[in-house]
């Protein structure tokens, strides 16, 4: 039987604009599985930002029930909220988020000290994770020595370092060419087949095909893929 991984009931976000109350997410429904490679695509205001931060355990909810590995994500405290990030979310960023004063290795290394891993531990495993992404020739690179690509896998091996329950990705291939998107894509699809739970915002329809599942946000409601056009 497959295990769940996450669960979403109901899920409403409002934000109080000039006064007034301002629905973001309309009783969002969502089930992920372990092992799932899931595509939430949207255009630009449809919400995937904000489902994200919640899933993402950035945010919270103003009402409806989240459940992520088990746990009631909705009612945490900051504290605990943290904690879920660090240990069971591998954030994916567009802008890559790596400090450029550090190699690619230090780098992949910081959420390993946040977590207090020793630091023999910590290096072997960033070593084995920039292996893991094709970069064991660039362990000592800096960012500005690295192309964009290089970088996003640099982004994608710190995200996996902590062995995270989920892979959360944020247009991933959004400061990358097409063909430098297509080979980050693949590294997804090879990392969700050694049964990575994988999570992808994005608003590009050709980049959501590389999951084996596709939900659409339009104006704060999610629906499958296959109901019609985004």
């Amino acid at each position: 039987m497959e295990k769940e991984i996450l669960r979403m009931t109901n899920i409403v976000k409002t934000y109080k604009m000039g006064g007034e109350d301002q629905v973001v997410l309309k009783g969002i429904n969502l089930t992920v599985n372990e092992g799932e490679f899931i595509s939430i695509l949207g255009p630009s205001g449809s919400g995937k930002s904000t489902l994200m931060n919640i899933i993402g355990c950035l945010d919270t909810p103003t009402s409806g029930e989240f459940i992520l590995d088990g746990r009631n994500v909705s009612d945490q405290s900051e504290k605990q909220l943290s904690k879920i990030r660090s240990k069971e979310i591998g954030f994916i960023f567009q802008s890559f988020h790596l400090l450029p004063r550090l190699s690619a290795k230090k780098n992949v290394e910081l959420p390993l000290i946040y977590a207090k891993i020793t630091k023999q531990e910590r290096e072997e495993i960033a070593v084995n994770t920039l292996i893991r992404v094709g970069l064991d020739d660039k362990l000592n690179h800096r960012p500005n020595q690295l192309s964009g690509g290089q970088q996003q896998r640099v982004a994608i091996a710190r995200a996996l370092s902590n062995n995270p329950t989920i892979l959360l990705a944020d247009e991933p291939t959004g400061s990358l060419d097409q063909s430098t998107g297509k080979q980050v894509m693949e590294l997804f699809t090879e990392l969700n087949k050694e049964g990575r739970t994988i999570i992808m915002i994005t608003h590009d329809a050709n980049i959501a095909t590389y999951a084996n599942r596709i939900v659409k946000i339009l104006d704060g409601y999610l629906s499958e893929g296959d109901e019609g056009d985004a």
